[in-house]
């Protein structure tokens, strides 16, 4: 596989912070007098990995208003990223080492479906920036995975390029986006149709390299 650009999906691909997102979560939810007894689990979190934001509050809190439900995300992004930035969360096994070499030969950039500030959190709470050209959350502009793909890519010239993920969803923004799919297997999702599929995200050095 001859790429010059590698672009990773965050969670279930490249970390699992979904301990420290429930945690955060149920703390901004609290501040709500009408879910001060909700409690919110990892199986529910696991769940709704890779969707956009809205839709996730959308799942979690059908019985309020829309306004209620964004007011209540935003409360919860701001806890969670505070949070995050402190806390980070589980990476997966030789991600950096992986990086490292990748990032020789590659301009390495993040697109995920995370607030605003998201992809910051792992890139600050890990020390992970400098293997990153660019990122690009769902939560600064609000448009789908797959053209923000495509934004990433014309923003950084990048021709020819991978993305790693490990949802449908993922796979479906990679199609939008016309450009080859690897399945980290090991990740929250199934997904049927890929190019490549890894098992440890070490892999990616073997297939790509």
């Amino acid at each position: 596989m001859k790429y010059d650009g590698l672009l990773f999906d965050l969670d279930g691909t490249m970390w699992d912070a979904t301990e420290n997102i429930r945690l955060s979560w149920n703390i901004a939810i609290k501040k709500f007098d009408e879910l001060k007894n909700r409690e919110i689990t990892i199986e529910e979190l696991q769940g709704v990995m890779g969707l956009p934001m809205d839709e996730i509050v959308k799942k979690f809190f059908p019985e309020f208003s829309r306004e209620k439900q964004l007011e209540i995300l935003e409360e919860c992004c701001q806890v969670e990223n505070e949070y995050l930035m402190e806390h980070g969360g589980i990476l997966y096994p030789m991600l950096e080492n992986t990086l490292k070499q990748l990032s020789k030969n590659h301009k390495l950039c993040i697109v995920s479906n995370g607030q605003a500030g998201y992809i910051q959190t792992f890139l600050h709470a890990h020390k992970l920036s400098r293997y990153f050209t660019d990122y690009q959350n769902w939560g600064d502009n609000q448009v789908s995975k797959g053209e923000n793909i495509k934004i990433v890519m014309e923003r950084n010239q990048i021709k020819k390029a991978a993305y790693v993920g490990d949802t449908q969803g993922d796979a479906k923004a990679a199609k939008e986006a016309g450009i080859d799919f690897i399945f980290a297997r090991y990740g929250f999702g199934n997904v049927e149709e890929y190019d490549y599929i890894i098992d440890e995200f070490k892999q990616l050095s073997n297939k790509i390299l």
